[in-house]
């Protein structure tokens, strides 16, 4: 075995790995400061002893996060130890400590106030892969929001930290929250205390929203406990409002108009996702981190599809409405020209009416006082016999057929002009049909 030897100040040789012709490997250990990070549980524990109902509860919610690090993830923090203070007797987790700033402080200034979209995108990712990991062991967060995701500046990774109120009672946690937690962050059925893995769906959604909006969707103002119950009523009650009237809104001031433009055209896939994330029920929402992760991987994997202009489908809606009204009011000028019967002028409709009267008095003048007689027929003009009969009967009757022929004669010529008096009048209206403008230089009478 290699002898142990310290290689420089700080780092100690353990026995080499293996040996070959350019050099070889040892396996090292640095000495000196390392850096963690520390969480303390705020209920202490006074009895390290199983049969204590408080240590017993921090033991196996440890032992669940401890799984985490069987199988690391790149975007979960490592837990390194876990125990309880020597004074105070607080039970405590010990975590690698990630330098680099958390979700909160990049969205303020000098920083920009919303994530362009392929950082979001990538926040997306990285942070569902991270639920993912926990929740397959069966970890739930609890308390995912921006302040506990940091973004490592040595792997470019964002990482999710601070699993406090994974080890806290149910009781614990009600308290925790009621008082101190991040309740713009909360799902509706933390107000009661319970804790999902859709809990920790929602508050991914709301991570997402903060990120392309450039603030919750129910900020905080002030920490009295009327406006965290006011925030907490608006979670459970509230419309989320829109996402993209408030990007557009926040939208740097510095950024080109291409940009701008290039900026606001968010997939739809990521809205859709959000969408179902910040749902009332949690039964609406994914179901837990893997069935988030599959989503947001299958909606990146379609990113090559051009994303939805909402600007144009506005403004394509407005038209469509304006265009309907116009059709509606066409329509109800096309249906005057459509009623049963036909349109005439006044002037056309009295000839016609005093046409037919004067037909119908001469035609009873020309039959009164005569004899009741069988059908006749009724022959034009022309073709009359121009027999000679020196009767008195037989004149009167040659007068009689002649006034009928000239009747006949004169119901031709009205019903000619009639006639030509309707096919004016049809024409008409086939033209203000056609222009969809009825003619309203009469009043016409229907008939």
């Amino acid at each position: 075995m290699s002898k142990v030897f310290t290689i420089t100040e700080g780092l100690e040789n353990l026995g080499a790995l293996r040996t070959g012709g350019q050099g070889s490997v040892y396996k090292g250990k640095r000495i000196g400061a390392i850096y963690s990070a520390v969480k303390l549980i705020p209920t202490p524990i006074y009895t390290e002893d199983r049969n204590d109902k408080n240590y017993r509860n921090f033991e196996n919610e440890v032992a669940k996060l401890l799984k985490v690090n069987e199988n690391p993830s790149p975007n979960v923090v490592k837990m390194l130890s876990f125990g309880i203070t020597e004074s105070g007797s607080f039970p405590f987790i010990e975590m690698e400590y990630i330098e680099g700033p958390d979700l909160c402080e990049l969205l303020q200034p000098p920083h920009q106030k919303i994530f362009t979209l392929s950082e979001v995108i990538k926040v997306a990712q990285h942070l569902a892969a991270a639920l993912e990991h926990c929740h397959k062991l069966g970890v739930k967060h609890g308390d995912v929001k921006s302040n506990n995701i940091k973004y490592n500046l040595h792997t470019a990774n964002y990482v999710l930290l601070d699993f406090g109120l994974a080890i806290m009672s149910e009781e614990q946690r009600r308290s925790s929250i009621r008082h101190a937690g991040a309740v713009e962050f909360m799902a509706p059925e933390q107000n009661e205390g319970k804790m999902l893995p859709q809990t920790d769906i929602y508050s991914y959604g709301i991570i997402l929203y903060e990120l392309l909006g450039g603030q919750v969707p129910f900020p905080l103002s002030g920490n009295s406990d009327t406006a965290r119950n006011s925030v907490m009523i608006s979670h459970m009650e509230s419309e989320i409002p829109d996402v993209i009237s408030m990007r557009r809104t926040n939208l740097p001031d510095n950024w080109t108009d291409e940009q701008k433009t290039r900026e606001m055209q968010v997939p739809d896939w990521l809205l859709k996702l959000i969408e179902k994330c910040l749902q009332k029920d949690p039964v609406l929402r994914y179901s837990d981190g893997m069935a988030l992760h599959e989503a947001v991987l299958n909606g990146s994997l379609s990113g090559n599809a051009l994303p939805i202009d909402y600007e144009a489908i506005n403004l394509l809606k407005k038209e469509n409405e304006a265009l309907h009204k116009q059709v509606l009011a066409l329509e109800s000028s096309a249906q005057v020209t459509e009623k049963n019967g036909i349109l005439l002028p006044h002037f056309a409709f009295i000839l016609m009416i005093i046409s037919i009267i004067g037909l119908i008095a001469f035609l009873g003048y020309s039959q009164f006082g005569s004899k009741s007689q069988t059908q006749q027929t009724v022959q034009t003009r022309d073709s009359i016999p121009s027999v000679v009969d020196t009767t008195a009967q037989e004149r009167n009757r040659l007068a009689r057929q002649r006034k009928l022929a000239e009747a006949a004669a004169t119901k031709r010529m009205v019903d000619s002009a009639i006639n030509a008096e309707i096919k004016k009048a049809r024409d008409k209206a086939a033209d203000s049909t056609e222009n969809l403008k009825p003619d309203t230089s009469s009043s016409p009478i229907e008939f």
